[in-house]
C-alpha cells in the first residue's frame, strides 16, 4: 500500500520544519511544504494530496480558511488547521468548514498522527453532496454513470479512448466521437479503472486497448498524439509488445 501523500501548508519556517520531520518519521509521504494560498493550489492540483494540514495564518492576502474552501469546493480531500489563535471569531470561520481536526499550536506527533488518522478515517467522499458531475462506479465494473443536470449518463468503459485532466475536471473522449466533462481528478478517477487504462502523463490516461502507435515520446489512439510523460515510460514500454 502507498504511503499517505501529505501537503504541509505553514508560512512559519521552523514549524513547518518541525511538522515535516514528525510527519516523515511517523511514515507519511510528506510534499514540498508551501506557505502561501496560491503554492497550495498548483501543489494540489498537481500533486493530489490525501490530505493537507492548513496554517490558519498565511503569507498573502488568503488565510488557510480560504483555502480550506477552495479544498471543499475543487478536491474533495480532508484538512486539518493549524492556529495558535482560539478566539471566537477565528474558531467560528473556521467551524463553518467542518474540519476534521483543529490543532492548537504547540502539539505533539502524537496529536498530529492522531488528528491525521481520524481525519482520513472519518473522510468519505460518498457523503460529498451529489451536486457535482463525479462519476458513479457501476456495480457491474464495466461501465460508469456520470450525472449530468437531472440524469446519469451510462458510458461502458470498453468504448473510452482516453481520459484527458484540466485544473479539477477530467473529460472522457469515447468511441462515438462524444466526449464528457466530470468534475474529479485524474489521481481519483484513475483508481476506479481496470487494468488496461494506464496513465500516460500527469494530464492522461489512455484504454490500452484502443492503442494504435506508440513511440517513446507519444501515443496515438484515433489520429489523436498523446503525451508520454517521462515518469510513466519505462513502465508502459514494458506493457508493449513490441516486435
Amino acid at each position: 500500500m502507498s504511503k499517505i501523500k501529505i501537503l504541509v501548508v505553514e508560512d512559519e519556517a521552523v514549524t513547518s520544519m518541525q511538522i515535516t520531520n514528525s510527519l516523515e518519521t511517523l511514515g507519511y509521504n510528506v510534499l514540498e511544504p508551501v506557505t502561501n494560498y496560491e503554492d497550495a493550489v498548483k501543489s494540489l492540483i498537481n500533486n493530489e494530496p490525501d490530505i493537507a494540514i492548513l496554517d490558519i495564518e498565511l503569507e498573502g492576502e488568503k488565510s488557510g480558511i480560504d483555502l480550506a474552501a477552495y479544498i471543499k469546493e475543487n478536491i474533495s480531500i480532508p484538512f486539518i488547521f493549524l492556529t495558535t489563535k482560539s478566539d471566537p471569531r477565528t474558531i467560528d470561520h473556521a467551524k463553518r468548514l467542518n474540519p476534521p481536526a483543529y490543532l492548537m499550536k504547540p502539539f505533539s506527533s502524537e496529536d498530529l498522527y492522531a488528528s491525521i488518522e481520524i481525519a482520513l478515517y472519518n473522510f468519505h467522499p460518498s457523503k460529498q453532496k451529489l451536486e457535482h458531475n463525479y462519476p458513479i462506479k457501476s456495480l457491474l465494473k464495466k461501465s460508469i454513470f456520470i450525472k449530468d443536470n437531472n440524469l446519469f449518463h451510462k458510458i461502458n468503459l470498453t468504448d473510452i479512448l482516453y481520459a484527458k485532466s484540466d485544473h479539477v475536471y477530467v473529460e472522457l473522449f469515447t468511441n462515438s466521437g462524444k466526449s464528457f466533462l466530470i468534475r474529479t481528478s485524474m489521481g481519483r478517477f484513475f483508481e476506479d479503472l481496470p487494468e488496461n487504462f494506464f496513465r500516460v502523463h500527469r494530464s492522461y490516461t489512455i484504454n490500452l486497448n484502443h492503442l494504435d502507435s506508440i513511440n517513446s515520446l507519444y501515443t496515438i489512439i484515433k489520429g489523436k498524439q498523446i503525451p508520454i510523460g517521462k515518469n510513466y515510460r519505462d513502465r508502459l514500454m514494458t506493457l508493449i509488445n513490441i516486435k
